[in-house]
Formats: C-alpha cells, sequence, structure tokens
C-alpha cells in the first residue's frame, strides 16, 4: 500500500490533537530536521523557526499551530530544554475554549489506553485507513508550560484527560504559566512510567510521534519560546 505523504500525515493527526488542520509552509531548515507544520483550521498559525544549536522557536500573538515528526522506538526517557521569554497568562487547561498554553511537547504512542472507547477507536480507525500502512499514534502524552499548575492536582500521576480529546490525550503541567521567564529549564520524564500511571496499563506501547504545539489564540497573547535538545535517552 501506497505510503501518506508526511504533509497528510501531519494533517490526520489534528483530530488527535483537538481541532481540523490543513498543511502548512514547513520553512526549510526545520523541514532538513524532519519536522512538518500544519495550522488549525481557523487560527492564524504561529511561526515556527530552527534556531543555529538545532532547536526550535515559536513566535506568535494570538495565534496557533504545531509541526510534528517521526520519533520511534521503545519507550525510555524523553528529555529536552525550554524557555518561555513572553507567553500567556496562566489559563484552565481542564476547559474547553480559553485553555492557551505557551508550549505543549506531545508523544504519540502505538497503542490505545484503556479510557478509549468505541467512538474514540472507530474515528481514529477512520484516520488510519485514510494514511494506508502508515500506523497514527492511538494515545498521547502531553507535557505543557502553562495553565495554572492546578490541573491534575489530587491524581497521584499529576496526568489530567485533555477536553478536547478525551480517551486519547492525556496532559501533565511541567511548568506553570507563572514559571520564571527568560530561563533555560531542563526537563526528563519517563515515558514509560508517565504513561502507565496516566492511561492505568502495564503494558506500554511503541513510541511513533513527536509534536509541538503553541495555542496562545484565546487570549491574543504574545508569545516568544524556544525548545531544543529533544531525545530519548535511557533511563536510569
Amino acid at each position: 500500500m501506497r505510503r501518506a505523504p508526511p504533509a497528510v500525515v501531519v494533517v490526520t493527526l489534528a483530530p488527535l490533537l483537538g481541532g481540523a488542520a490543513q498543511p502548512a509552509r514547513t520553512p526549510p531548515e526545520l523541514d532538513a530536521m524532519g519536522w512538518r507544520k500544519a495550522e488549525w483550521t481557523g487560527i492564524r498559525p504561529a511561526e515556527f523557526q530552527a534556531t543555529p544549536s538545532g532547536g526550535v522557536r515559536i513566535s506568535a500573538q494570538g495565534q496557533g499551530s504545531f509541526i510534528a515528526r517521526p520519533l520511534q522506538g521503545a519507550p525510555a526517557c524523553l528529555a529536552w530544554r525550554w524557555r518561555v521569554d513572553a507567553g500567556p497568562p496562566a489559563t484552565d487547561l481542564t476547559r474547553r475554549g480559553g485553555d492557551d498554553r505557551a508550549i505543549a511537547i506531545q508523544i504519540g504512542f502505538a497503542g490505545f489506553g484503556p479510557q478509549a472507547g468505541f467512538t474514540t477507536r472507530a474515528q481514529h480507525a477512520v484516520a488510519q485507513a485514510s494514511v494506508g500502512e502508515l500506523k497514527l499514534p492511538r494515545s498521547l502524552l502531553a507535557y505543557v508550560w502553562g495553565g495554572t499548575g492546578q490541573e491534575g492536582r489530587g491524581r497521584p500521576s499529576g496526568f489530567f484527560s485533555s477536553p478536547w480529546t478525551p480517551g486519547i490525550s492525556m496532559i501533565r503541567v511541567l511548568r506553570p504559566a507563572e514559571s520564571p521567564r527568560g530561563q533555560w529549564m531542563e526537563e526528563r520524564v519517563d515515558l514509560g512510567a508517565d504513561w502507565r500511571a496516566a492511561f492505568g496499563a502495564s503494558e506500554v506501547p511503541p513510541v511513533l510521534e513527536l509534536i509541538i504545539s503553541a495555542d496562545v489564540e484565546d487570549t491574543g497573547a504574545r508569545l516568544d519560546a524556544q525548545v531544543e535538545g529533544i531525545r530519548l535517552v535511557p533511563c536510569r
């Protein structure tokens, strides 16, 4: 079966991320790094640029969009560093509408979590059929810079269900919106342990996809942020 073009794959991911989307022009430097850009329908796209260090810089003013690339392998630890020089105020990420955040690092997995019901699985099957043999993520973990920091409170894992894609996406706030600006923050997360904690299942599926998204459309805020050094590393 014919493999789907990368732009089609990115747009097919859009329903899993909370909305319809269409391909956008990917800057050549990001294209060379394997990224593909897409924009959500009805929302002006944020600007993604490659940095001299091989990272990604995001600029926006009341805009939002995302980039994606393959990240395949067994679940390990994911490491990166990021900084926000300007971003949205704290918003409630558990509610639809007004749930702006500076950056979300999302990891797609090959298997469903037990919360995925019949409707979710049927919708995913339609999306999967449109891209042929390329496997689309069936569950996602999202690590966010944004929100109040109270989301997920009371749950030992700190993860909470996305209001847009319940059963598919689980979110954890790593850095609330009021975290210090203009400082690099180092992160390391255990994808296997987090998937088990977030979805309540013991068998962790393989990793498939890496997505970086930004959304300041509701608040109209200015965004200036960077992410770099994203990589899978052994968990010690």
